[in-house]
């Protein structure tokens, strides 16, 4: 049974959700409030536009006094508390807890279960006020804001069970087009803690698979070659795949180039049939991968980019843990534009019906998926 949503204990402060007339408010708390690391104008005008943030304003008997700023991953149950302010004056009455609240209660409201935030390590007020509202910390990274001082990361589940966090290790893909390898060096690591998984690791495994072809530019790689790459390191890999047949044609329109993939897939396929790969025209829906995953198995998944970063290009993720509602993801993909880093796309929660939703790739719904487990 989920809890009901958090509610704001505000007392004489009021909070919204911001408009386009409070961003010389937004600019004006954001420079008092912080001395580097500052959110624009522009792009506080950016948030205000984009469907997957929240920004809140609170206002208190003087005017606005401070904001949350929430970042809704696309696809997942996560939020993000990108940032937190309070103007200078109004603080010591209890704004940064009544803002916290607040996003909490928008993250709910917008089906997100976890909250993640980082926060300076030299901000002993903030820290506090997170671990005393529920947040654990997830590590620290040094360097992280612009003077040099390292950041503390930290979440807090807002309903539900508690999430399997799982054990799989989480690599991010280096290239546009390492999806699946990327995927493939983190399931090889968590089967073995002591294999390498760098660069190099990365791109040996794409040419071990690599389709030569998709759209334009470098090739993606399929089910079958990723199978069986995982399957000469000594993996059991089993390749579920409807409609069973050739990926990715419909991308690429010249002729050549079409026979070419049509010819690289099909001995992929051979291939599978000799290393031993299990085959099967039947995917398994996100309640069916649940089981297979509490079972020690791990899935590598391909899915439409759209869902998830508003891309339409197919994309391989990891699921490597699940709880009764979720399956628990690792996103090889980082959004690089200044504000995503690892830990908004490793362990993230994924709704079953949304994860159905998502797994599957153009026009024919393609469903294509590796399971990976120990030889016994």
């Amino acid at each position: 049974m989920n809890k009901a949503p958090p509610q704001a204990a505000t007392g004489d402060i009021g909070i919204r959700a911001a408009t386009a007339g409070d961003l010389a408010d937004l600019f004006r708390i954001e420079n008092h409030a912080f001395a580097g690391d500052r959110i624009s104008r522009r792009s506080f005008r950016r948030f205000l536009d984009s469907p997957r943030a929240r920004l809140l304003v609170a206002c208190g008997p003087a005017g606005i006094c401070g904001y949350a700023l929430l970042l809704l991953r696309q696809g997942t149950a996560l939020a993000r508390l990108y940032s937190l302010a309070a103007d200078p004056a109004c603080r010591g009455q209890g704004l940064g807890r009544a803002l916290l609240t607040a996003a909490e209660t928008a993250a709910f409201e917008a089906d997100r279960i976890v909250l993640r935030l980082e926060v300076r390590a030299d901000n002993e007020a903030a820290i506090g006020l997170y671990r005393k509202s529920g947040y654990r910390d997830l590590g620290r990274i040094d360097d992280y804001y612009d003077d040099g001082c390292a950041a503390l990361r930290m979440e807090k589940l807002l309903h539900g069970p508690g999430l399997g966090s799982g054990k799989a290790p989480y690599y991010s893909q280096t290239t546009e087009f390492t999806c699946g390898p990327a995927c493939a060096l983190m399931a090889l690591k968590h089967f073995d803690p002591a294999i390498s998984a760098a660069a190099l690791d990365e791109l040996t495994l794409w040419r071990e698979a690599t389709t030569v072809y998709l759209a334009s530019g470098h090739g993606g790689c399929g089910p079958f070659g990723l199978a069986n790459a995982l399957a000469r390191r000594g993996l059991a890999a089993e390749v579920r795949l409807f409609p069973d047949e050739p990926l990715f044609l419909q991308s690429v329109r010249d002729p050549e180039k079409r026979k070419v993939l049509t010819l690289v897939q099909e001995g992929y396929r051979a291939e599978a049939e000799k290393l031993q790969v299990a085959r099967s025209d039947q995917p398994l829906d996100a309640v069916a991968i649940a089981a297979e995953v509490a079972g020690g198995r791990l899935a590598i998944v391909l899915i439409s980019g759209y869902r998830m970063f508003g891309k339409k290009v197919p994309h391989w993720v990891l699921v490597h843990d699940a709880d009764e509602r979720h399956l628990i993801i690792h996103d090889p993909w980082l959004e690089h534009e200044g504000y995503e880093s690892p830990s908004d796309a490793a362990n993230l929660p994924i709704p079953f019906a949304e994860f159905d939703r998502m797994a599957r790739w153009g026009r024919s719904g393609v469903r294509a998926q590796i399971l990976i487990r120990k030889v016994s």
